[in-house]
């Protein structure tokens, strides 16, 4: 699995001042679902931006993406159209270059990425807070059962990625083993720099 960060630095270092929250855990632990219902109850707040990822897959009704063919994606990225780019499980990801547009301008920008880029990101911009997502091995494959996605590939091959890593490397971690409300109000809390504990 090849997986690259790629980005640019304003001449005067990291990019901010806004900030950047990267939302990261294995498959299945329900990383899209509370994306998706904190997206909602923030979407009053301008200074808020859940950008739309690029992937070379098609989207689903569990994760709106942007969906375009590799060929259009290397092109993209060839042209500097990502802030930053990884691949994973057999296909490409990127977050759109505009996002550094939103970070100068103060605003938080909230986005699923691969924890292989972490460190890259945490070096290109100023102010980053990970959060991961994590749920038991026994609710995480049973939710990748319920999507029977095919192109998510071996079950077993994506629970034995270590979610060790990711939560080594997070700010916070929630562990999504209840109700997905309840859980989307700790992400918004962490969003809004509020502290995510109730």
């Amino acid at each position: 699995m090849s997986e690259t960060a790629a980005m640019a630095r304003d001449e005067a270092g990291a990019i901010g001042p806004g900030r950047l929250v990267l939302v990261v855990g294995p498959s299945g632990a329900g990383k899209d679902t509370l994306l998706r219902l904190a997206q909602a109850a923030c979407s009053d707040d301008p200074n808020i931006v859940f950008p739309r990822r690029i992937v070379t897959r098609a989207s689903s009704a569990d994760e709106d993406n942007v969906a375009v063919s590799p060929d259009e994606f290397r092109r993209s990225r060839e042209h500097g159209g990502f802030a930053v780019h990884w691949e994973a499980h057999g296909h490409a990801y990127a977050l759109p270059r505009d996002i550094n547009d939103d970070i100068r301008a103060g605003r938080a920008v909230v986005a699923n990425v691969s924890r292989t880029v972490i460190a890259a990101l945490r070096r290109a911009y100023a102010n980053v807070v990970v959060v991961a997502i994590t749920a038991p091995p026994e609710v995480l494959a049973q939710r990748l059962a319920a999507r029977a996605r095919q192109s998510d590939g071996n079950i077993s091959e994506r629970l034995s990625r270590s979610v060790d890593e990711a939560s080594a490397q997070a700010d916070v971690t929630i562990v999504n083993a209840g109700s997905a409300e309840y859980h989307s109000r700790q992400l918004v809390r962490v969003i809004k720099g509020e502290g995510w504990q109730e």
